[in-house]
């Protein structure tokens, strides 16, 4: 069954004229008649009453009808749902972020877009970084604030934040005398990690190599706010984003010099997806609110 015999028959049972639907539907009278005729054969039964040139909706028809009329109702408002959902100015953007960034970023990114498009809708997720990889791949979520820590061919990203990343240790750690330090003078430290979901754990392994020592990870927290009160505890020392959830009165964060500590966080999309106005409009928007900062901080 096709969307124009669906359309064909429709016309025809409210006009109950062939030769006027035909008219009104721009093609040929015996086009429209076999067409409503394939109909019939594939349900089975006839749909109108033939007497010389006239036609009549039978009950048979008028049950179809009414189930047809209620269907692209349904097709009407769907349409009608999707043009809501993608309006620039009232649509609905899904946004995945990481933990650490609902503290200050996300809270700043929605706060300036709202002054300017009130009426966009939010749906917000908070996750790992490995969940809103699967979270974009599977296309659960429009966009996302995460790093790119391994190439993902499926994904497109592109950078907005470099934070820098600082030892930390507990306020009375024989290495809270330093302000700056070289990394490798941790490597005897015992390390508070974080779970393979968070890409601070490849982050800390990786910069512990470059600084020529494997971490002694004695524990693996899913957040920087355990893992900081951890530290703070004195089980260990960790790599972390200054961020206001860390309590600065039992812990001391440390530059360190070498290797330079840092993470990037960007906008990230699946590639060679469909993104909505009103998801294009929100990219653009993130694009040139940090375009300024950058300009802003030089």
């Amino acid at each position: 069954m096709e969307w124009d015999q669906i359309n064909y028959f429709q016309t025809v049972a409210n006009l109950q004229h062939i030769t006027k639907a035909a008219k009104l539907l721009s093609i040929s009278q015996p086009a429209l008649s076999r067409s409503i005729a394939r109909l019939e054969d594939e349900l089975g039964v006839q749909l109108f009453d033939r007497k010389g040139r006239n036609i009549y909706l039978n009950r048979y028809g008028k049950m179809f009808l009414h189930r047809v009329e209620q269907s692209i109702k349904q097709i009407e408002l769907g349409k009608q749902e999707i043009r809501d959902e993608i309006h620039p100015d009232n649509g609905t953007i899904s946004l995945s972020f990481l933990p650490s960034t609902g503290i200050s970023v996300i809270p700043e990114i929605l706060s300036a877009y709202k002054k300017l498009h009130a009426n966009v809708k939010f749906q917000l997720n908070q996750n790992s970084n490995r969940e809103i990889v699967e979270q974009l791949k599977s296309r659960h979520v429009d966009l996302a604030l995460m790093t790119l820590h391994h190439d993902e061919q499926e994904i497109v990203w592109q950078p907005l934040i470099t934070e820098e990343l600082f030892l930390i240790v507990s306020v009375d750690h024989p290495l809270a005398a330093y302000h700056e330090i070289d990394l490798n003078m941790a490597k005897n430290e015992p390390f508070i990690s974080f779970k393979n979901v968070n890409e601070l754990q490849t982050i800390i392994t990786e910069l512990c190599k470059s600084a020529g020592f494997t971490p002694d990870v004695v524990f693996e927290g899913e957040d920087i706010g355990t893992v900081s009160g951890l530290v703070g505890a004195k089980l260990g020392v960790s790599l972390v984003p200054d961020i206001q959830i860390i309590d600065k009165s039992k812990v001391k964060l440390i530059r360190v010099k070498q290797p330079i500590c840092k993470r990037e966080i960007g906008i990230a999309w699946l590639k060679d997806s469909y993104t909505s106005p009103v998801v294009n409009q929100f990219i653009r928007f993130i694009q040139r609110l940090f375009e300024k900062r950058s300009i802003h901080h030089k």
